[in-house]
């Protein structure tokens, strides 16, 4: 995805004057998502949002992945920006190009399946041997019934003008994919008011992004940051607040794919202002293997404010009738 339009953030007479094909939008979204998924033997929870761009679905998964460790937990995702056509397992050897950035982050916890069709990637993953499903984005794809969904929201973004795409960042109305979800999960103080525009009979967890301790050893030091993911100063300020000195910021849109003119500007100016080159996991996976090796990773994870709640969510959604949210 490429930099959201300012106009997104708020509301205004472009919104305003795009809202009759948000309706549009709106309309054959809801169509769509109502059309009967196939239903799979196995537990099958999604990680979604209502808007495109990034809401911290993959933190999520990962996180759920790991806490689910009992089961013989798949993930199927798009692959977004990969070539993979059809339903592919993802090798931890695969090139991004292929099944995307967040497939080889998400086969280091699990094994992993691309494929727009969730429920051929499903039948597959079952076969391999998939005792439960994790979804990394698919809320609005109707292929594959979920036994339980969580709504994934930005803090610092929330919603933001409330609109339906291409008036606003909304996928479909925050209420119709709220009335999926048996959760929202909230990553990072709610500066928006998102919480506002859910139902309030719609539980919801709360949990903060936060920095692999790695990043400690940056404090004091010179650092050349980049990042291509959908907000890049999501990982700019801590490296700040971490007491790294940054002598400069690269952002990227989120998914760039770097070319090698790219990568040779980024280690020539990190070398010319003696810095170290800083970047996300989700960055380094598109990184040629030889660059890789020169770039320190800083990742982040999630910390829930009640560790306890999220346990109990998957033990209701795992138990849940698919059948019911249909």
């Amino acid at each position: 995805m490429r930099t959201a339009p300012a106009f997104w953030s708020h509301d205004g007479l472009l919104a305003g004057a795009l809202s009759p094909l948000s309706a549009i939008g709106a309309a054959l979204t809801a169509r769509r998502v109502a059309r009967p998924g196939w239903n799979a033997p196995v537990p099958v929870i999604c990680c979604g949002n209502a808007t495109v761009g990034g809401a911290g679905k993959t933190t999520l998964v990962l996180d759920l992945a790991r806490r689910l460790s009992g089961q013989t937990v798949h993930i199927l995702l798009r692959g977004h920006g990969g070539a993979a056509r059809g339903v592919h397992r993802v090798a931890p050897g695969d090139p991004a190009s292929l099944v995307g950035d967040e497939a080889l982050l998400l086969v280091q916890a699990a094994p992993t399946w691309v494929g727009a069709d969730r429920a051929a990637s499903a039948r597959a993953a079952i076969g391999a041997g998939a005792t439960m499903l994790l979804m990394d984005d698919g809320l609005q794809n109707p292929t594959l019934a979920k036994t339980g969904s969580i709504l994934a929201i930005d803090g610092a973004t929330g919603f933001g003008n409330g609109r339906v795409l291409p008036a606003g960042p909304l996928r479909e109305p925050v209420a119709a994919a709220a009335a999926r979800c048996h959760a929202a999960v909230l990553i990072g103080p709610d500066a928006t008011d998102a919480l506002g525009r859910l139902p309030s009979s719609l539980p919801v967890l709360r949990a903060d992004l936060v920095q692999d301790p790695s990043i400690a050893a940056l404090a004091g030091r010179t650092v050349l940051a980049f990042a291509g993911i959908a907000r890049p100063d999501k990982f700019f300020e801590p490296l700040r607040l971490a007491g790294a000195v940054l002598a400069a910021t690269r952002p990227f849109p989120d998914h760039h794919p770097y070319t090698a003119a790219e990568l040779d500007a980024l280690l020539c100016q990190a070398r010319d202002r003696h810095a170290i080159l800083v970047t996300t996991p989700k960055d380094a996976v598109r990184l040629p293997a030889a660059i890789r090796t020169q770039v320190t990773v800083i990742g982040v994870g999630l910390a829930w404010h009640e560790p306890e709640q999220i346990g109990r969510l998957l033990e209701r959604m795992i138990a849940a009738d698919p059948a019911a949210l249909h």
